[in-house]
């Protein structure tokens, strides 16, 4: 099935949707299904899985993944402050479609610029960001870390990262201040890493 498609399906004989609109980034999907039915199409799928020495992994390993492919989180980098524009979704909205809530507020944040912007980070040297670490650029703090973590595909530190536009550019550096430690970071372009979608 290709990205962000659903389909009604059968999955180990039991009545299922089957929807490919994942948020790891990788070439997947999930199974909608009854409750009682949960339990045997989990087991079927691991046993299915078996073949290719499936793992199951938890809540953790997806947030790395989406982290991995770039993907904002709700209550990380959206909350119901955020403008697409701040996030860099102005790709799914479409305000000559007509009126919406919060569209004069989005096309007044287009037309005068973001105070802040979305962008990715990598250490430059061996640290692990957190949500709330600040961004600082000498003594003058120019951003904050809103999900930060230790990408075991590239081998080191990642975060995403609302900044002050000025500094929004490729290869920029940062300091991202970790506890009593200052580390150096540089601005990057996401994806962090090619993902199978």
């Amino acid at each position: 099935m290709p990205r962000f498609h659903i389909a009604r399906c059968k999955v180990s004989g039991m009545e299922c949707l089957v929807a490919t609109t994942g948020y790891t980034g990788e070439a997947g999907a999930e199974i909608l299904c009854k409750n009682a039915d949960a339990v045997s199409i989990w087991n079927a799928v691991m046993e299915a899985g078996k073949s290719v020495d499936a793992k199951p992994v938890g809540l953790g390993a997806r947030d790395v993944l989406r982290l991995e492919a770039g993907y904002p989180l709700y209550g990380h980098e959206l909350d119901d402050s955020t403008t697409p524009v701040e996030a860099k979704l102005m790709w799914v909205v479409k305000p000559e479609k007509g009126n919406f809530t919060g569209r004069e507020k989005i096309l007044k944040n287009k037309e005068e610029g973001p105070s802040r912007i979305l962008i990715g980070l990598a250490a430059e040297e061996r640290c692990i960001p957190r949500q709330g670490c600040k961004l600082v650029d000498g003594q003058k703090e120019i951003g904050v870390v809103t999900s930060g973590t230790f990408s075991p595909t590239i081998k080191k530190g990642i975060a995403l990262a609302y900044i002050h536009p000025e500094y929004r550019a490729a290869n920029t550096p940062v300091g991202i201040q970790i506890r009593d430690k200052i580390c150096k970071f540089k601005v990057v372009k996401t994806p962090f890493v090619k993902t199978a979608m």
